[in-house]
């Protein structure tokens, strides 16, 4: 429906006056933005009830995507955006003298998540709705995000992240939705009369289970999904149990943070119980919605469910779903096995082992004493089916209860149809290597799925420079459909088409360093090479290697002041986990070269190193429009995927990277004089991995540049960083560099070579940076979704929702 924009500013302030007793001059920016988020929920009230009743008449399969993380970011553009009233609310705001800029700074990130993972699952929301699919969101409704990072004398600290302190305008409180959830206790089985086995329940806690819902907006096609997160409360049934403040604090705690600190045995209680305390709730609400509105036999669950385990921490979904159809459906075991394999999907975003979740038997069984019979009721019946049929030991590696641990990855690939990757070389990687034996056992289960990015908001919301200049040039079609993009590589030899994208850049290169200036008081250059790095940090991302590099430069220009280089700001965002030592380390060290380089006379500005604190989606909607280079170096066969590499590339950057996750399939979509590869490859890694020939203290004792680099961490070159740097020089030459940076580092530094050459002849810089665009549309997650769909969910498009509607 088109907004009459007098009609919008006249609502506007009616309800501010009803809201507030105010008039808008008087009003500060917080109370419009929660008038304005009042009035566009509004706007899509009803088609949200009208997509819910939709799916109810007609029956339809929905997925539910189970997921611990959700990074959905700000929603108020993109609200407007899929709206398709964005740039009319703009025009009414400022006809009253607001920004919506300004407004949109307002709102809190609902930052949910760590990463990719929650991003992932916030593009995909976008992309079910905006595909018309039948599709919701199911997660934890955290009361503070992940944390908020602040560097005090180079040191990360966390502080807490209250996103929820002013209230948030998109949810909706369902309490008459609530469900119980029992945790902890004792469970033994015992006979009823008619001689079956019921389960009985001691000395159990019962959680209350409240859910908040978010509607999750489709792009112009009156399709409103639902994002459910839940949040715990006291059950009236036991409030004598919470009287003390301790008590009720605990119970808190549940859904207090993403990721408790699981190097203790609290934390790995409290996390363990959030994982069962969601998967629980969420499926007792997708059953109890079925009973009621479908009226079909529980048998028949498949046809109209589909339910999509998102990494291992949500495979709780498997054990749960049986607990509830033999439990409580009374259905034999082989009925609700069948239903429950048939209903479960299961995406593996990892090739680490140390992130394929596992839990002790001991805490399993004394937290989630009936998850863990049924999960041992399952492993029996997996051995005795599979040894009929496969080698004993192959049998016995691919159990689910194995030396002494519940393996979350086993249980999930064994109670579900369906196992994929996210991108190519990770799913082949899965298949050969990481579950190579579950492969052997399962080959038709296997499938590949590349991840794809919600381009709208990658482009038309953080990017509306380059996003018109688009319009100008191959018209607005792919603003609909992203492979439209590729109309754009008729114009790789139109010069004026080049310098209007490269003007784009600029402006956002300058918002950029306007936005550093304001933050840290570091001034820097919009006509520098932005080359940014902004993931978590982990050591397998190799924030290092860039570091190790920038200090070859910094060397470089130490003992030759007028070595010829483009001028270059090196861009980090990053957090890492608050118990991982090593990550914090390195940011201590990028930190303290920062504040060497930044500050030295001799340099004369031609480095310069920016760490932006506090990484969350807001910040990358800021750094991604105004990136140069796209630094995705992970060491090969380690990174399952990546999204940020899609977003920096949709936005014109060049990626500089080794042959890892969806660098793979990008380097195909651009080709190779369009990107920039080094490093070993995912195959030689491995042969290291078997021949354990690879020495770092040889490339140290040899290659004097790395020498020099790593000297200068224990040396007194960079200062304030005694232990740090030689905790960071033990790592790399006394513990043998785990992930192979030494051996990768001169084929980095003759890239990033490369790339200073390059930058120096502009249009073919720009030219590069043409073809990145034009060929993103292939990394849509509308895409991805709509494979998800059709291969895994088989859950069907709605787009003639509006002629039935009529």
């Amino acid at each position: 429906m088109a907004l009459d924009k007098e009609i919008f500013k006249e609502e506007l302030k009616q309800r501010l006056r009803e809201n507030y007793a105010m008039e808008l001059e008087d009003a500060s920016e917080q109370e419009i933005f929660y008038t304005l988020g009042a009035l566009v929920k509004a706007r899509y009230s009803d088609a949200w009830r009208d997509t819910w009743k939709y799916y109810v008449d007609k029956n339809k399969k929905q997925v539910y995507y189970f997921s611990i993380e959700f990074l959905p970011g700000r929603m108020l553009k993109s609200n407007l955006l899929n709206l398709g009233i964005l740039d009319t609310a703009r025009e009414a705001l400022t006809d009253l003298g607001i920004h919506l800029d300004d407004l949109a700074e307002v709102e809190k990130d609902m930052a949910l998540g760590n990463g990719g993972l929650g991003r992932l699952a916030s593009c995909f929301m976008d992309s079910i709705a905006s595909g018309g699919f039948p599709g919701n969101g199911n997660g934890i409704r955290y009361d503070y995000g992940l944390f908020k990072q602040r560097f005090v004398d180079g040191y990360q600290v966390e502080l807490p992240d209250e996103w929820l302190q002013s209230g948030n305008i998109w949810e909706v409180r369902r309490e008459s939705k609530a469900v119980d959830v029992r945790v902890g206790g004792h469970v033994y089985l015992a006979e009823t009369n008619d001689g079956k086995l019921k389960p009985v329940y001691e000395n159990e806690r019962v959680l209350r289970a409240v859910p908040y819902d978010t509607g999750m907006v489709g792009y112009e096609n009156n399709v409103v999904n639902t994002l459910r997160l839940w949040a715990v409360e006291i059950p009236d049934s036991e409030e004598d149990k919470y009287q003390s403040i301790q008590g009720r604090r605990e119970l808190e705690d549940l859904t207090a943070v993403l990721y408790p600190d699981d190097s203790n045995e609290q934390g790995r209680l409290i996390r363990l119980t959030q994982e069962y305390f969601f998967v629980s709730a969420g499926i007792q609400s997708i059953i109890r919605h079925y009973k009621k509105w479908f009226q079909k036999p529980i048998s028949k669950l498949s046809e109209y469910v589909s339910i999509h385990i998102n990494d291992t921490h949500p495979a709780l979904c498997v054990p749960e779903m049986m607990r509830i159809l033999i439990d409580e459906e009374e259905l034999s075991w082989e009925q609700a096995w069948d239903i429950t394999v048939k209903v479960m999907s299961y995406t593996n975003h990892t090739i680490m082992a140390e992130a394929l979740e596992k839990w002790s038997i001991d805490l399993m069984q004394r937290t989630l004493p009936r998850m863990y019979q049924i999960m041992e009721e399952i492993d029996a019946r997996y051995v005795q089916t599979m040894q009929e049929l496969h080698p004993h030991d192959l049998v016995e590696r691919t159990r689910i209860i194995r030396n002494g641990q519940v393996h979350m990855a086993h249980l999930s690939i064994i109670g579900s149809h369906s196992t994929n990757g996210v991108a190519k070389l990770h799913s082949d990687l899965l298949k050969s290597v990481v579950l190579h034996d579950f492969y052997i056992i399962y080959p038709d289960r296997f499938n590949n799925k590349t991840n794809g990015i919600a381009q709208r908001r990658w482009s038309q919301i953080v990017n509306e420079p380059m996003s018109n200049v688009l319009d100008e040039t191959i018209g607005k079609t792919w603003r609909q459909d992203s492979g439209d993009l590729k109309l754009l590589r008729n114009y790789q030899s139109d010069q004026a088409v080049l310098e209007k994208l490269a003007e784009a850049k600029k402006i956002n290169k300058q918002k950029l360093a306007d936005y550093i200036l304001g933050t840290t008081d570091i001034e820097v250059s919009a006509d520098a090479i932005f080359d940014v790095q902004i993931k978590r940090l982990h050591a397998y991302k190799r924030q290092l290697l860039n570091l190790l590099h920038i200090i070859k430069l910094y060397q470089d220009l130490k003992e030759n002041p007028s070595l010829e280089m483009q001028k270059r700001v090196f861009i980090f965002g990053a957090k890492a986990a608050p118990s991982y030592h090593y990550a914090k380390v390195i940011i201590k060290c990028i930190n303290e070269t920062a504040n060497l380089i930044n500050n030295d006379p001799d340099i004369k500005d031609r480095i310069k190193i920016v760490f932006l604190p506090n990484y969350n989606v807001s910040l990358a909607e800021k750094i991604i429009p105004a990136a140069d280079v796209s630094e995705q170096i992970s060491l090969a066969s380690k990174e399952a995927s990546g999204t940020s590499n899609m977003k920096l590339m949709l936005n014109g950057a060049i990626t500089l990277a080794t042959l890892d996750g969806a660098n793979v399939e990008i380097r195909d979509a651009v080709g190779d004089d369009n990107i920039y590869i080094f490093g070993l490859t995912e195959k030689e890694v491995y042969e290291y991995y078997e021949n354990q020939e690879y020495s770092a203290q040889r490339l140290y004792d040899e290659n004097a540049v790395i020498r020099r680099v790593l000297n200068a961490f224990i040396d007194g070159t960079i200062p304030n960083i005694v232990y740090e740097g030689r905790e960071i020089f033990d790592s790399l030459i006394k513990y043998n560099d785990e992930y192979f940076l030494l051996r990768d580092f001169d084929s980095y530094v003759e890239a990033q070579e490369e790339i200073d050459k390059a930058y120096g002849d502009q249009t073919f810089w720009q030219k590069m940076s043409l073809i990145n665009i034009a060929n993103a549309g292939r990394f849509s997650s509308d895409e991805t979704v709509s494979r998800y769909a059709e291969d895994i969910w088989k859950i069907e498009s709605k787009d003639s929702f509006v002629t039935e509607k009529g």
